[in-house]
Parts: structure tokens; C-alpha cells; sequence
């Protein structure tokens, strides 16, 4: 008889040694592990020490072995190129084995960094599996991304080679990324020793002679290499996070726990079997990207879907129910901000009606806090449950999640479900004390992490410490904050910096959100705290409406203040909206709040490097600037806005 999740989170926290132990029965080790779980150099805790393990083996190579080579491994579907291109398992591992080669013909060694600037193309997943083939640390950098923020991951990773392509492609314009490349070359210190490159039309890259070779000579001139044993120990990979500091900040993944916990999660959370189709609409640039589109379906024998292209505009909001229904995919997972976006472009879901979405099963969505009007949207429209479920870079795999591999519970809409099984999930004051049932409080997790999450910062220990471990001693600051209700679901409900303290009272941002996108006329929206001279703070909305609405924007406005006054309360000071044409987010998907923040305040700001389109904040700007918000700014005592 299977257990249930509650029987199943117990084991997990009172007994984590037992538990991922034989979880880890389930991948492919070339030698057993000597310690679950080494805290001996606490709080730099280390899973399955001693044991070697490879994780493209476990991708590609095992599967293989097993008679499943035939099988779709990787799917490449690109409506901004009109083609498509699909990888057998057999397929996919005899090109990485032969990339692998390539890297050690060219002097990379195990340990030795290597970074991914790419778009999204199967050769980017091929490049990644080969580091992962021959003990490389590999660090992907968003394709695209501008030249100082990829000098500085340069300079930090010290490649000793890159792998790029010529261009990327948007929705109606081309990005070429060696010039970008070029420039970041240049400003580092850090020389890489080469750099390979994958000529796409429609631009043909000028090469540097002696440090530049095409990927295609590369690959003609290679020989295939066999998989590296590896310590469960050795890093994996390097995902650069945004820093407080203007550092970014290296989080280190190791073999051994992420491929046991990724592993896990594909059954236990997402519901999937191995043969099945799994489609993951993000990018290989961000941890979802590393964690669901690439290694955990491949690990689990999933066949994975490579979507480059967008949810609306490629052509039309129905995007994504055209690659489910072609594929027969069995689970979405995609953020919040993309189905806002549909929802926008197709209210009435008119696009869905003209898909066979049978396949379909689950829609996971994270990345931002899903409101529940989108979330109600979706699975009305989509008849399937839509599960919001939440996770950090850091953690490179779910902390709260409806876990349906163990049987699902109700859905709460507004809470990420319960806390994932191996994750002790606790709701703190400012001193580090428990707080009650559904009072908000900092979310941190009790130390030992499971297995999956970063082991430390590159080359930054100390760093990793105070970031994230010195707040509340014995736990891991996630910087959310929110809480857990009398039956154990976590509803998190902003950033730590977006609780706003209005006049004393702590206030949460998100559930003001929360009220705003259930008004029928609204698309999605962002609340910040913006400075005023009596309150301290006060809450400022924009909101982005649906296609169509025609009704006067100031009458929606003032439906919106009255509706926050209604739900929280005279309290909240909600006084201030504005209706905008689109809100300034990162490439991720996430709102870009602190810069919105910074704007109405009249502070420095710079462009986030992540953001998707630089002009939304000139458009953000001007709106601010006729609420009274100038873009010099004014003190806060010049123009306090509350009664």
C-alpha cells in the first residue's frame, strides 16, 4: 500500500538519512556512497559522501543500457525558426559524447569551468550534458544577456572555455550574441583559453583567429569520451543569482544530491512515469530551466520539450496548447506571468477550444506567486488541477508544492501546498522565534537542507554563510515571507523587502495583489511601498488590464481602492492606482518591483540587467510622473499622499 504524503514528509524529517538513502537507491552509482549525509563540516553539510556517480550517465547512458534508446529524449520546438528537431536517447548521447570529446581535445579537464551563452537550442542542453560527462563546470548564462554582467561571470568562473552561438532569436528582431561575447572578453580579466561557436542563421559570426572554432569543425574533428566516475561531491554546475552588492552570486549545485532529489521530484511531485512527455516553458538560462527542462525528465527517462518561443505572439495565445497537443505533453510547469499573459490576449480561452489537450494532466506554476483569479482562470478553462508551487535558484528544486506522485490534497488557491517532503519548513519573528499559525512571518528552513540544494557560493564560503545562514542560526534564510496555516500549507506571500510597515502595521504586498487581480477588468498587476512622510509607507498599485476593456480607467481605479478597503481594511492606505500598458519584468518572468520602488521614490536605479524590455521603465516612469511621482524625485514630506 503506498504511502501518503503525510507518512511520507514524517519519515523525511525525522529520519533524513534513511530516507534519501533509499531514495538514492534509485540512480545509478559506480560506487556506493560512505555517509548519507557528512556533517562534519556543519553547516557546509554534504550528501552521500564518498560515493561516485555521473549525472549525463544517469541522463543518457543508462537509459540507453536499459533498452530504452529509442525512445524521443529531447524535443526542439522553435516557432520562431517554423521547425522542429527531436533526439533519440541513443541519438542525444552519441552527440554530447561527441561534444564531450571535443572539450577534452581542447584542454578542459574535470574542475575546470566552462560557460554556456546560448540560446535555446538542443546544442545548449548537448553542451551541458557533456561538462556534466567529463567532471566540467558548467555555468549557463542567460543568451543575450548584456556584456559587463557576463564579464563578470567571466571574471568569477574563470572559464577556461565558452560555448556560444552566433544569435538569438525574439519575436520579431535577432540578437547577435558574439559581439556580446566579444565585449565581455574584453572587459574580464579572465581570457578564456576558447571559444566554440555555433554559426545560426540568420547571422554568421566573425570569428577570432586562434581562440575561436566553429561548433560543427569541432564536432567533425571529435572522438566520443566515455562518462568521468565523479564524487557525489563534486560541483556540477554554477547558476549566477542576482546579488545585493552588484556581485552576482555563484550558487554551486553537487552531483550526488541533485541527482537523487531531481530524480525523486519527478515522480513524487510532478506525478510523471518514465516514457512520458514532461514540457517545462522557461529557459535554460534560469534554475528552472537547468533543473526541469534538462536533468530531472532525463534522469527520470522522461522525454523533454526545448521551446523556444513565447506563450503569446508566437503566433497567438494558443502557443502553448499547440505544443501540448502535438506532443502529447502530460505536465506544463511555466510561470504565473505566462498564463497572465494569455489570460490578457484570450479572456474567454477561445484558443484552447481549438487544441486536444486530453494529454494534459497537471499545470505547475512558479516563478511568482500565483493569484488565485489566474489560478481559478486556468483551471476552469484547462479542466485539470493548476498547482502553484514554490522554489528558489538556491534551491535548485520544490520547498512547497502539492506533491501528487503522493497523492494530491486540495488545492488552497494563494498557497504554494505544503511543504516537500525533506524540507523542516518554519515561520519566524525578526528574533528568530516561532510565530503562530497564520501570522506572516520570515520563512526559513531547518539546517540540514535535503540533497539539491547549493552546497555553497563559488569561491565565496564566507558570503554563503552571511547571506543565509547567520540570520537565524540553525536555519536558511529564503528571504519570503508569509505562513503556515492550521493545516500545514504555506502560503508565501512576498519577498522579505516587500513587506510594507504602513504606519506600524506590517502589510503584505502580494495580498493587496491579491485583491487586484480578482477585479474582472484586470490582467495582472504589482503592488510596492513607496516613502511617505506621516505613514512611513504607503501602498502604490499598478495594474495592467485585459484585452478589450473599454471602461474608463479611472472608474476601474477607483473600483480597486474601494476593493482592497473592503478586504484588508482602512488599514492598508491603499490609496493610490494607476493603470499601465505592461509591467517591467525580467527575463524570468518576475516583476521587478525594487526598481518600481525606486522610480516612485525619486532613488538612484539602474536597469536590472535580467529585464526583458528596458523601455517599460520609461513607461513606468511617465505614469509615476502623473500620479506626482517625478523622475528627479522630491522628498517624501513634498508629497505625502495620504489624508
Amino acid at each position: 500500500m503506498a504511502l501518503t504524503y503525510d507518512e511520507v514528509y514524517a519519515q523525511s524529517v525525522t529520519d533524513p538519512e534513511g530516507f534519501w538513502g533509499k531514495a538514492a537507491g534509485d540512480v545509478h552509482w559506480f560506487q556506493k556512497w560512505d555517509r548519507v549525509l557528512d556533517r562534519s563540516r556543519a553547516p557546509f553539510d554534504r550528501w552521500f559522501a564518498g560515493g561516485r556517480t555521473n549525472s549525463c550517465y544517469n541522463a543518457l547512458d543508462l537509459h540507453v543500457e536499459r533498452g530504452r534508446g529509442g525512445q524521443t529524449a529531447l524535443i526542439h520546438d522553435s516557432p520562431l525558426t517554423g521547425s522542429t528537431r527531436s533526439f533519440t536517447f541513443l541519438e542525444l548521447r552519441d552527440l554530447v559524447a561527441r561534444f564531450a570529446g571535443a572539450l577534452v581535445a581542447e584542454g578542459v579537464e574535470k574542475g575546470d569551468r566552462v560557460i554556456i551563452y546560448m540560446p535555446m537550442v538542443p546544442e545548449a542542453v548537448m553542451a551541458m550534458l557533456a561538462c556534466a560527462r567529463i567532471g566540467a563546470i558548467h555555468s549557463v548564462v542567460f543568451g543575450g544577456f548584456a556584456a559587463p554582467e557576463l564579464a563578470k561571470r567571466i571574471t568569477d568562473a574563470a572559464p577556461k572555455l565558452i560555448v556560444s552561438a552566433s544569435c538569438g532569436l525574439e519575436p520579431g528582431r535577432t540578437v547577435s550574441y558574439k559581439p556580446l561575447l566579444d565585449a565581455a572578453i574584453e572587459l574580464s580579466p579572465q581570457k578564456p583559453h576558447r571559444c566554440i561557436i555555433l554559426q545560426r542563421p540568420p547571422v554568421e559570426a566573425s570569428m577570432v583567429a586562434g581562440r575561436d572554432r566553429d561548433w560543427n569543425d569541432v564536432m567533425k574533428a571529435a572522438s566520443p569520451v566515455d562518462c568521468v566516475p565523479l564524487l557525489a561531491t563534486d560541483p556540477l554546475y554554477i547558476l549566477y543569482t542576482s546579488g545585493t552588492t552588484g556581485h552576482p552570486k555563484g550558487v554551486v549545485r553537487d552531483n550526488g544530491g541533485h541527482l537523487v532529489a531531481l530524480k525523486w521530484s519527478m515522480k513524487n511531485i510532478y506525478g510523471m512515469d518514465p516514457g512520458e512527455v514532461y514540457w517545462t516553458a522557461s529557459d535554460i538560462g534560469w534554475v528552472v530551466g537547468h533543473s526541469y527542462i534538462v536533468y530531472a525528465p532525463l534522469f527520470h527517462g522522461c522525454t523533454t520539450i526545448l521551446y523556444e518561443g513565447k506563450p503569446v505572439g508566437t503566433p497567438d495565445p494558443g502557443a502553448f496548447w499547440r505544443v501540448i497537443s502535438q506532443y502529447g505533453a502530460r505536465v506544463l510547469f511555466t510561470s504565473p506571468t505566462a498564463f497572465r499573459a494569455i489570460k490578457r490576449d484570450d479572456p474567454n480561452g477561445e484558443q484552447i477550444k481549438r487544441y486536444d489537450l486530453g494529454s494534459l494532466r497537471y499545470l505547475f506554476l512558479a516563478g511568482e506567486r500565483c493569484d488565485p483569479d489566474t489560478l481559478h482562470w486556468a483551471e476552469t478553462k484547462l479542466g485539470i488541477p493548476v498547482i502553484d508551487h514554490w522554489w528558489q535558484t538556491e534551491t535548485g528544486w520544490p520547498i512547497g508544492a502539492n506533491c501528487v506522485g503522493l497523492g494530491a490534497f486540495p488545492v488552497r488557491p494563494g498557497s504554494c501546498g505544503k511543504s516537500v517532503p525533506g524540507y523542516d519548513v518554519r515561520s519566524l519573528d525578526t528574533a528568530g522565534n516561532p510565530v503562530p499559525d497564520g501570522e506572516i512571518g520570515n520563512i526559513a528552513i531547518k539546517l540540514p537542507l535535503p540533497p539539491g540544494c547549493l552546497t555553497t557560493m563559488w569561491k565565496n564560503d564566507a558570503e554563503y554563510k552571511r547571506w543565509y545562514l547567520e540570520t537565524y542560526p540553525g536555519y536558511y534564510k529564503t528571504s519570503d515571507a508569509g505562513f503556515r496555516d492550521a493545516d500545514g500549507y504555506l502560503w508565501i506571500m512576498s519577498r522579505t523587502d516587500d513587506i510594507i510597515n504602513v504606519a506600524g502595521h506590517r502589510l503584505s504586498t502580494g495580498e493587496m495583489e491579491e485583491v487586484l487581480a480578482a477585479h474582472p477588468d484586470v490582467a495582472e498587476c504589482a503592488v510596492v511601498g513607496v516613502a511617505d512622510a506621516i505613514k512611513g509607507e504607503i501602498p502604490l498599485g499598478l495594474v495592467v488590464l485585459k484585452a478589450n476593456v473599454t471602461r474608463a480607467h479611472a472608474t476601474i481605479v477607483e473600483e480597486l481602492i474601494m476593493a482592497v478597503r473592503e478586504r484588508i481594511g482602512p488599514v492598508a492606505s491603499f490609496k493610490i492606482a494607476t493603470v499601465v500598458k505592461r509591467l517591467p519584468k525580467t527575463r524570468s518572468g518576475k516583476i521587478v518591483r525594487g526598481t518600481i520602488k525606486k522610480i516612485a521614490d525619486g532613488s538612484a536605479y539602474s536597469v536590472p540587467p535580467t529585464i526583458d524590455d528596458p523601455v517599460t521603465l520609461d513607461e513606468i516612469a511617465a505614469s509615476l510622473e502623473v500620479l506626482g511621482y517625478p523622475r528627479d524625485g522630491v522628498s517624501a514630506a513634498d508629497r505625502s499622499k495620504v489624508d
